[in-house]
């Protein structure tokens, strides 16, 4: 299996969900017009009712997609660290430079076994 698959969970700090979504909107944009159909297939963000959780939901083709995602959104994500807690999934076979560039954060990797 060469796509990645990522699940990235933000919890945002109180009284800066219109922050988040306002940064998130410039992430959303940056991948509209450089990576889907080129690397991103999916790219999708979801918020619980209150606005205090964000999951997004992504696919990569590999993990040099998943390495033009962050040189894309990279200072944006940064901003989004800066008022959240962090977690994440990634599924699939990411390179050792992707578990190195992703070393420190709270990330699981789980590799695929079978399917349907």
């Amino acid at each position: 299996m060469s796509r990645l698959h990522l699940t990235a969970r933000f919890k945002i700090q109180s009284g800066r969900s219109d922050v988040f979504r306002s940064i998130a909107s410039k992430c959303i944009a940056a991948v509209r017009e450089n990576e889907i159909n080129a690397g991103c297939s999916r790219y999708d963000w979801f918020y619980n009712d209150d606005y205090s959780i964000c999951d997004v939901l992504e696919t990569y083709s590999g993990n040099e997609a998943f390495f033009e995602h962050m040189n894309n959104v990279g200072a944006h994500l940064q901003e989004l660290l800066a008022i959240s807690e962090f977690s994440g999934s990634v599924y699939g076979s990411p390179s050792d430079a992707l578990k190195k560039a992703l070393d420190g954060m709270d990330v699981t990797f789980l590799s695929f076994e079978a399917g349907a």
